[in-house]
């Protein structure tokens, strides 16, 4: 395949899932007056992944808090219990919150091996896409910024490139024509998170071709969706990128512009399996993508490894 430059269909903007309530009413938290004059604050979410909550209670008296930033996974339950400093007396207050995807600071495995997420035998050009924030709003790009485009000839299936719960899903903009534009962040996408809470991004995808919903379970070779056009490339692609989250200080961009607000999420250089072994991509570089079947099964359950097995 010869090597052709790619548009700026690559230059990935670190939004979406890295934005404060990223999915629009994603997590909602209620709150509830006990007889025994507790407080008990739940909360319900569209997904079953990982998201961190920061509340903030602007008001709050007869009552103490130490902890203000909570960890949440599956559809629903309990926050926190407020319990009363006076029996006698009940709990004044009022509060507001802010929420992001991930999972605080998960133990990540360098060996954790990906494969190239599109069928194989398809043909597929890498290059590591810019981080979008430094190219126009003057930010820097975080140390280990890492982001992938990944494009092919012709329209081809994307499959998961390793096992995991898909957490979010969009799939509402028209696939654009060619226009020259060179970026827009209205692209179908899907998130999957990891088990060991690291999400990867698959952005650039045809609209109405999404195959997978949230909260189905994927496995490397799975297909989500197809690949699109995007601006003036004569090529179909997606972006790819795996991150995590680092921070939980969900107010430090609170004030803050395009161009001087920091990630809450670090990034990872996955190892994806190219040329028979574990390897880090190269830029600009074309490579065959091709299943494997221990890389498939490294994250099975005995279950799940025997019914893949009976399948084969």
């Amino acid at each position: 395949m010869r090597k052709r430059k790619l548009s700026l269909l690559f230059v990935f903007f670190l939004g979406g899932v890295a934005g404060l309530q990223a999915q629009e009413k994603n997590v909602v938290v209620q709150s509830k007056r006990n007889s025994d004059k507790s407080v008990e604050l739940t909360y319900e979410k569209n997904d079953p992944g990982h998201v961190l909550l920061a509340l903030n209670f602007k008001e709050l008296s007869n009552a103490r808090t130490t902890k203000q930033v909570f960890a949440l996974k599956g559809y629903a339950g309990a926050v926190t219990t407020l319990l009363p400093i006076n029996r006698e007396q009940s709990i004044t207050y009022s509060y507001n919150y802010r929420y992001v995807r991930g999972k605080l600071n998960p133990k990540i495995d360098a060996e954790d091996i990906y494969i190239l997420p599109y069928t194989s035998g398809t043909q597929v050009y890498v290059a590591e896409a810019r981080f979008l924030k430094a190219t126009y709003f003057g930010n820097t790009a975080p140390n280990d910024w890492k982001s992938y485009g990944m494009a092919t000839d012709e329209q081809q299936a994307v499959v998961a490139s390793r096992k995991g719960t898909v957490v979010e899903v969009t799939d509402i903009y028209d696939d654009e024509e060619s226009d020259g534009t060179s970026f827009t962040s209205k692209q179908n996408g899907v998130i999957i998170e990891h088990k060991d809470g690291t999400l990867a991004h698959y952005k650039g995808l045809a609209k109405g071709s999404v195959k997978v919903k949230v909260g189905d379970e994927v496995n490397p070779g799975t297909m989500l969706a197809l690949n699109t056009k995007r601006g003036d490339s004569n090529r179909y692609g997606i972006t790819f990128v795996v991150m995590y989250l680092k921070s939980d200080d969900l107010y430090m961009n609170a004030g803050k512009t395009m161009g001087t607000s920091q990630s809450l999420y670090g990034f990872v250089t996955p190892q994806f399996f190219v040329d028979g072994e574990p390897a880090v991509l190269k830029d600009r570089t074309t490579y065959t993508a091709k299943s494997n079947d221990d890389v498939i099964a490294r994250e099975m359950s005995k279950k799940e490894l025997k019914r893949y097995q009976k399948g084969k």
